[in-house]
């Protein structure tokens, strides 16, 4: 059964009206995520945050009455809450008391699927916690199951100090074998010069659909924030031939607090890892162009400003004729559209090779092993066969450092316009 949820927020002196109430509706979509039912919302304008109670004491009562009134279950914050605010409203209010960033906790908790996936949510968790223990217990545990509660699979959370302290002991223990493990795996797709293009996005923005339709694979895929928590990667085609590793990643969002991202932390890894991005937009949102800044600013947190991006916007039959694209390159699509999904492979493919190096080869029809190479690890222009030598001659284009180019012990053509050439 679903929960009735009454959400809190405060609109600060100088916060914009437009915001405000963006990120309202973004608590609204979490709490739905979460499998809660919003009630109802209650707003305060304040100059600052009640140092103790988060709201003034009197919107404190109203509260209390209302829950009361509506047989509320739990209240949910828009902004994060001290430990103190949180025993006090608890204390006031009566019933569990969760801030964002618990919710979001606890949505990453039902959708993580992987061993690191579930590790590394249930560390945020017990982190999170850990200062809001007080008295005989946690509060919320007091007020019975339910969201906040439930750690990765359906559990229930501990809530004594000493068995929380050793369970996350326990966790770092295990994450320092999947971590390695993933770091190991990563080191093997470099070596094997795998080309690694990264989904990013906003959370909902269309990133699962297109990895399913492009990969033909079956991730989670729903109107929901967060459908995606664990990073999955497949292997896709290219029109000329050339293969790639596509990775569906977890949605970014506004305000995310840095002891949540360890919750996604091989998403991040993922992202970082890449050779290009495939950022996507819903830009059919009233605050898409706010969404592509958190994006922007998270990727150059991250260190991954520099790789090549295309910036796809999604969701076109939504779109007003006012709309018009902010980032580029760029291209405008429906993920559910057939011919707009090769558009995106021909656009990746030429964002990616423009800046890459032309190169001509002859290959012996005897040696199939580069031939085969040259078709998966370099985008090829043109394929000629000369019946009289038996040799194909190839022009293609090849990242400026691949290892191929050494091993097909290539030369600068002597006219100096930057083309490669060489027989094997």
């Amino acid at each position: 059964m679903q929960e009735k949820a009454l959400l809190v927020a405060v609109q600060h002196g100088n916060q914009e009206e437009e915001r405000f109430y963006s990120s309202l509706d973004e608590l609204k979509a979490l709490t739905e995520t979460a499998e809660g039912t919003v009630v109802k919302v209650v707003t305060q304008k304040r100059d600052r945050i009640h140092p103790a109670l988060y709201l003034g004491e009197g919107k404190v009562q109203e509260i209390h009455a209302l829950v009361d009134e509506m047989e509320i279950d739990l209240v949910i914050s828009n902004d994060g809450l001290s430990p103190g605010q949180q025993k006090n409203l608890v204390d006031k209010i009566g019933v569990r008391v969760l801030d964002r960033n618990q919710l979001i906790l606890d949505i990453f908790a039902q959708r993580a699927h992987t061993k690191e996936g579930k590790l590394q949510v249930e560390l945020a968790q017990y982190k999170y916690l850990l200062p809001r223990l007080y008295g005989q217990g946690l509060a919320l545990s007091r007020l019975g199951a339910g969201i906040g509660t439930r750690g990765p699979g359906e559990t229930k959370l501990e809530t004594d100090r000493r068995h929380i302290q050793r369970r996350i002991d326990d966790i770092k223990h295990k994450l320092e074998a999947v971590v390695n493990q993933r770091a190991q795996y990563r080191k093997r797709r470099k070596e094997n010069k795998a080309f690694q293009v990264a989904i990013v996005g906003y959370t909902n923005a269309g990133k699962s659909t297109i990895f399913n339709r492009l990969t033909k694979s079956e991730s989670l895929e729903e109107n929901q924030l967060f459908a995606t928590l664990d990073p999955m990667t497949r292997q896709i085609i290219l029109p000329s031939g050339f293969r790639v590793l596509l990775t569906d990643t977890v949605g970014f969002i506004e305000d995310l607090p840095t002891s949540l991202v360890a919750a996604f932390r091989s998403t991040l890894e993922e992202v970082t890892e890449a050779d290009f991005i495939l950022h996507m937009v819903d830009a059919s949102h009233p605050d898409q162009m706010q969404h592509q800044q958190t994006v922007t600013r998270l990727l150059n947190e991250l260190g991954a400003e520099k790789l090549p991006m295309l910036t796809v916007y999604n969701k076109k039959d939504l779109l007003t004729e006012t709309f018009f694209p902010s980032f580029h390159p760029s291209i405008t699509i429906s993920a559910l559209n057939s011919e707009d999904r090769k558009r995106v492979l021909t656009e990746i493919e030429e964002v990616i090779t423009a800046s890459w190096e032309e190169y001509e080869q002859i290959v012996p029809a005897s040696n199939g092993k580069l031939l085969e190479r040259l078709k998966r690890q370099t985008v090829i222009l043109e394929q000629i066969f000369d019946d009289a030598e038996e040799t194909y001659k190839v022009r293609g284009k090849i990242a400026p450092d691949h290892p191929l180019k050494y091993s097909m012990k290539v030369q600068v053509s002597s006219d100096n316009d930057g083309t490669i050439s060489g027989e094997s």
